[in-house]
């Protein structure tokens, strides 16, 4: 079953049920007025969409073209946005950009910082930002919506919890992240709104893609029309999502429509770092790993970070060649707030 959030001038959209094609859409708002309503009470009402899903899939019920333009994020706002790390070689990378050392504790306990997530982004809207100089970076990413997870959590009651996976572009600020940690309580502006993919999935509908824990498809990210990263969602994945969910919930519970990321998808290559695309590796999901990369081989980076006007698309495709979420495709652009 695949779920989308249609702009209607309100918040928080109108709920539609999306064909396997992602070419048509049916309402769903006499069954739950928005996802988060659906999520809500997702016993009841998830049996109710998955009979609207069928039928729109067999051209029984009446249907609009859908049009991923159209879309807002899936959720347009969520109680909670908690963004892991569970590919620990990015880590790695990262902090090795910052000079920052990197503890043995990130190999055994998930790194997760807490987002915001009062105004995502629409997955075709422009990334707006006031300055080039903030280090503009896009993220790409799988996440999970889960329904109520109680405080403490065991591993089979979280991988229970999974509702939904969709693809994020976690947006991060790389020129403000040093001074904020520098400070030693975390991430608040070096991470603005993140955008996700036009359409969120049931487990089912992955296939034997989905393992109850990991995604094993390759995340394609493309940098102003070029292949940027083929990394494998399912492989160098340190952290499954039933662990990450685990690791939010030690302390407190977590409602239904939180949302938890995987962290940007990266690989490693015998071991090593990896290597872009043009040179017959699978890439990277965000600049800061090539950047990484570079100033290993050269010294210094070469790669700037995104500049206004540039372009991300991130996506991932089915076995058979098809999308499965919808694009995120983005442009940075200048902010101006008069």
């Amino acid at each position: 079953m695949k779920l989308a959030s249609l702009k209607d001038g309100s918040r928080d959209g109108k709920l539609v049920i999306v064909n396997k094609e992602l070419t048509r859409c049916t309402e769903a708002m006499h069954i739950a007025s928005t996802l988060q309503a659906a999520l809500d009470d997702w016993d009841k009402v998830a049996p109710k969409l998955q009979v609207l899903a069928e039928s729109l899939n067999h051209d029984a019920v009446p249907s609009l073209r859908f049009h991923e333009h159209d879309a807002l994020s899936p959720l347009p706002r969520a109680y909670q946005w908690a963004d892991g790390s569970a590919y620990v070689n990015h880590v790695e990378l990262v902090r090795k950009a910052r000079n920052a050392d990197m503890p043995d504790s990130f190999w055994t306990d998930p790194l997760m910082y807490q987002g915001g997530s009062d105004s995502f982004l629409a997955p075709r809207d422009p990334i707006l930002m006031a300055d080039e100089a903030y280090g503009i970076d896009m993220e790409g990413e799988i996440a999970v919506v889960v329904g109520d997870v109680p405080m403490g959590a065991s591993l089979e009651q979280a991988r229970a919890a999974i509702r939904l996976i969709m693809l994020v572009n976690d947006v991060s600020l790389r020129g403000l992240i040093p001074g904020e940690l520098g400070k030693g309580f975390g991430f608040f502006q070096s991470k603005p709104s993140s955008a996700f993919s036009p359409v969120a999935v049931t487990p089912d509908a992955l296939g034997d893609a989905w393992d109850g824990g990991k995604l094993s498809l390759p995340l394609r990210v493309d940098y102003n029309g070029k292949a940027f990263g083929r990394a494998e969602a399912g492989i160098d994945m340190t952290f499954d999502f039933p662990q990450l969910i685990a690791h939010a919930a030690k302390t407190r519970p977590l409602s239904a429509g939180t949302i938890i990321g995987s962290g940007t998808v990266s690989n490693k290559l015998d071991g090593g770092p990896g290597k872009p695309v043009s040179e017959g590796g699978v890439g990277y999901s965000c600049i800061a790993e090539i950047r990484m990369i570079e100033t290993i081989k050269l010294g210094q980076p070469e790669t700037p970070f995104m500049r206004f006007g540039d372009a991300v698309r991130i996506e991932m495709m089915d076995k058979t060649g098809h999308s499965i979420f919808g694009a995120i495709e983005q442009v940075v652009q200048p902010y101006d707030a008069s």
